[in-house]
Order: structure tokens, then C-alpha cells, then sequence
């Protein structure tokens, strides 16, 4: 009997105004055979702080994050904040 455990980003989406969702899966196996899975997960908003990201994240938060899509996210939660 070997338990073992692995950690993997296993789903990134990206949504019209580029928040981003992750999903992270945790794997438990004994001798190689699955006996569990279980998933976290986490929403990051455009603009927000990625350092301690997985690099998949933080590449995929890069590319659809520009200047544009930053401000239109402010915008929107600002209009919102005023209703």
C-alpha cells in the first residue's frame, strides 16, 4: 500500500470580462490506483495581484488582461456599486 497525492491546475476559464476561474484537483492514489479526487477553486479579477499564481495562470491572466479589459472590469463594478 502507497498513498501518494498530486496537486494539478486542471481547469482555467476565462469569462467575457476576463475574470478568470481556476479549478485545482487534488489526486490521492494507493499503489497507482485513484481512491480519491478533490477540487478547490478560485475566481481572480482583472487586475488583481498573480504572483503567487501557477505559471499557466499568470501567463493566461497576462495575455487576456490588458489595459483595456482592466478598465472595462473597474467600470463595471463601479456601475454597480451604485445601484
Amino acid at each position: 500500500m502507497t498513498l501518494a497525492s498530486t496537486t494539478t491546475i486542471d481547469r482555467i476559464e476565462v469569462l467575457e470580462n476576463g475574470v478568470v476561474q481556476v479549478r485545482q484537483a487534488q489526486v490521492i492514489t494507493d499503489s497507482g490506483n485513484e481512491i480519491a479526487r478533490n477540487f478547490s477553486r478560485w475566481v481572480l479579477t482583472p487586475g488583481d495581484n498573480i504572483t503567487t499564481q501557477d505559471p499557466k495562470v499568470k501567463a493566461i491572466c497576462e495575455a487576456v488582461w490588458t489595459a483595456d479589459v482592466i478598465s472595462a472590469y473597474q467600470a463595471q463594478v463601479a456601475s454597480q456599486a451604485k445601484v
